[in-house]
């Protein structure tokens, strides 16, 4: 898992990919089985269609302007959401092709 960012794939009743949810971390991890992350603020949301939206970049602007964030994680957050704007853009960005592989083995798992 990448410590920098945490990506949520969601799909419809149709098993269709919805969306890729992309959090941007300070660093994420598991704790006795439970899934944490320190979140930075910026998220990336992308579509099917390759249409991509930046969320949340004013409360990262915020949170540094108000003390909460240090620079260097704001630089971070912003260096994070660019290096995965470029590789999803390029088609190279691999856990959202991961995501439908993923599904088949876990409902196969349900079976």
């Amino acid at each position: 898992m990448d410590k920098n960012h945490s990506v949520t794939t969601m799909f419809n009743a149709n098993c269709d990919v919805v969306q890729w949810y992309i959090d941007i971390c300070l660093c994420n991890g598991i704790d006795n089985n439970n899934p944490w992350m320190d979140d930075l603020f910026i998220d990336i949301v992308v579509l099917p269609s390759g249409e991509l939206f930046e969320k949340d970049a004013d409360e990262l602007e915020e949170a540094l302007l108000e003390g909460i964030i240090e620079k260097e994680h704001y630089d971070q957050a912003r260096n994070e959401a660019s290096k995965l704007k470029r590789l999803i853009s390029q088609g190279k960005y691999e856990l959202m092709q991961l995501s439908t592989p993923h599904k088949e083995l876990l409902l196969n798992k349900l079976k």
